[in-house]
């Protein structure tokens, strides 16, 4: 049974950062596409960044303005999402999920069977 396991959000001031990691079980992040959508209040759920199994990484280019930052754990099997230079705009439920089929990750919610059950990052001004 895959399970994932979001951590490290809360409350952050504006311009600073944070770390966001996910635990897999079940399945191992190092040979699965991996990825991190996020949800704010009353929108749809959007992407933020993907890892290939391959490793290569892709990112929401205007949202994520060069500010935020992928990277795995093959030990821990956890990936991470690093966050800096946040902003209110980036208040949101932030998601992990894990996709087994696919070659390359995707940045559509569609291909990801697997998701866990979010952790809230809220910027304050």
């Amino acid at each position: 049974q895959v399970q994932l396991v979001e951590s490290g959000g809360g409350l952050v001031q504006a311009g600073g950062s944070a770390r966001l990691s996910c635990a897999a079980s079940g399945r191992a992040v190092s040979e699965n596409n991996m990825a991190w959508f996020r949800a704010a209040l009353g929108k749809e759920r959007e992407f933020v960044a993907a890892m290939s199994r391959s490793g290569g990484i892709t990112y929401n280019a205007d949202s994520v303005k060069g500010r935020f930052t992928m990277f795995r754990d093959s030990v821990k099997n956890t990936v991470h999402l690093q966050m800096r230079s946040l902003e209110p705009e980036d208040t949101a439920i932030y998601y992990c999920a894990l996709d087994t089929i696919l070659t390359i990750a995707s940045q559509d919610i569609a291909p990801y069977a697997y998701w866990g059950q979010g952790t809230q990052v809220t910027v304050s001004s």
